[in-house]
C-alpha cells in the first residue's frame, strides 16, 4: 500500500526509513514485537500479545487508531509506533495522551521525536473540534527506567506534574491480621454484584486526583477482560445494615506476565473505600484477605501501584500490610 503514508518534513536520514497510518489486524503482530523489545530495554514488566492487543483496539474510547495512530518502518518492517487519544477529569482539564514505543536498535536517531511531533499535531487537530475555554493539555507517562523517552519528553517542553509508586510484597509469608470493623462483612461475588461493585468503586475513586467518569462501554470492557477480571478472588465487603458495598480489592493473576518472568506474582489492586465507610481499617482488613486469596492460588508475592501523593494515606496502609516501594514513575503533561 502507498496511499496510507505519512509525509513528515523533518523525516530522519535514514535509508528505508518512512511513517504510515495503522492497517488493521494485520499490524497486530509488529506491534506486539515493538512493545516487548521495548519492555526488555526500559526493564518494564509488560506483556502485550497480539490477543491482548486485538482485544484492546476493539474496545478503544475517543480513539480512531486508523487516524490516530502513527507507525514507523524500515524497508517495511515496523520499527515503533504511537497512539493518541483523549479523555476529560471530572472538574478538570481535557487532555489529550499518547502511548508510544520504539525499538532500542533505532533509539536516539530522531524517529521517536518526529512520532511525537506528529502525534501532538494530530490531537490538535483534533482538540480545535473542542471548547475552546476548557483547558487542555498533552499528556504522557514514563517508568522510571525509560530515561531515553523522559528525556525527549522534557526536551519538547513537558513537565513532571505526578509520581506514581510501584510497591511490591516480595512474600506473602507472615501476613499480618486486621479485623473485619464490626457491621461489615465479606460475600462471595456473584454476577448480580457486578453493577453494584463497579459502581462503589466509581464513587470511590471519584476523590483521587486525575479521576475521569468511566463510560458503560468501559464496564463492558470490564466485565470481558480475561486478564483482570477475576471475581473468584476479589474480597468485597458489604455494609449487614444497609446492603451496601462499603469497599473492596480487586486482586488478579497475570498468567501470562508470569509465564515470562518465571515467578508467581499477584496484582492487590481497586483498593477502595467508600466515604461513610473510611477510617475504620477496613481497607488494611480487605488488602490482607487479598493477599491471603492470592497465597491460596500459589502465589509467592504481589504488587500493586499508587499515587504517591494519595490523599487517603494509602502508601502508608500498604506500607503496614507489607507493601515497600520499588519504582517511581511519572505522569508529564504540556499544555495544548
Amino acid at each position: 500500500m502507498t496511499n496510507d503514508l505519512i509525509e513528515i518534513n523533518a523525516t530522519p536520514a535514514i535509508p528505508g526509513l518512512r511513517f504510515r497510518h495503522f492497517r488493521g489486524p494485520t499490524d497486530y503482530p509488529s506491534m506486539s514485537t515493538a512493545i516487548a523489545l521495548s519492555a526488555d530495554a526500559d526493564q518494564v514488566e509488560r506483556v502485550a500479545t497480539v490477543e491482548d492487543i486485538a482485544m484492546s483496539y476493539t474496545h478503544l474510547t475517543n480513539s480512531d487508531p486508523y487516524h490516530d495512530m502513527i507507525l514507523a518502518e524500515i524497508n517495511h518492517e515496523v520499527i515503533g509506533y504511537s497512539r493518541g487519544w483523549w479523555f476529560e477529569e471530572e472538574n478538570g482539564p481535557r487532555l489529550y495522551a499518547f502511548v508510544g514505543f520504539l525499538v532500542p536498535a533505532w533509539r536516539r536517531k530522531g524517529i521517536g521525536r518526529e512520532m511525537l511531533r506528529w502525534m501532538e499535531n494530530r490531537l490538535r487537530a483534533i482538540a480545535t473540534e473542542h471548547p475552546a475555554e476548557q483547558e487542555k493539555f498533552f499528556q504522557s507517562f514514563a517508568t522510571q527506567y525509560e530515561v531515553g523517552l523522559a528525556a525527549m519528553l522534557e526536551n519538547e517542553g513537558y513537565q513532571p506534574v505526578r509520581y506514581n509508586w510501584e510497591m511490591v510484597r516480595p512474600t506473602l509469608d507472615n501476613i499480618p491480621t486486621f479485623p473485619m470493623p464490626e457491621g461489615l462483612e465479606i460475600r462471595p461475588v456473584l454476577p448480580e454484584h457486578y453493577r453494584a461493585i463497579w459502581d462503589a468503586a466509581t464513587e470511590s475513586f471519584r476523590d483521587h486526583w486525575g479521576f475521569s467518569h468511566p463510560t458503560e462501554e468501559d464496564y463492558q470492557d470490564w466485565l470481558t477482560d480475561k486478564n483482570i477480571f477475576q471475581p473468584d478472588l476479589w474480597q468485597v465487603a458489604w455494609d449487614m445494615a444497609t446492603n451496601q458495598v462499603a469497599g473492596q480489592v480487586r486482586p488478579f493473576i497475570y498468567h501470562a506476565q508470569n509465564e515470562k518472568f518465571n515467578r508467581k506474582r499477584g496484582f492487590t489492586e481497586s483498593v477502595s473505600v467508600r466515604r461513610p465507610w473510611r477510617r475504620r481499617g477496613l481497607a488494611r482488613a480487605l488488602i490482607v484477605r487479598s493477599l491471603e486469596a492470592q497465597k491460596q492460588q500459589g502465589m509467592t508475592e504481589s504488587i500493586l501501584s499508587v499515587d504517591s501523593e494519595n490523599i487517603s494515606g494509602a502508601t502508608r496502609i500498604y506500607e503496614d500490610c507489607g507493601f515497600r516501594v520499588v519504582k517511581r514513575n511519572t505522569i508529564y503533561r504540556k499544555a495544548l
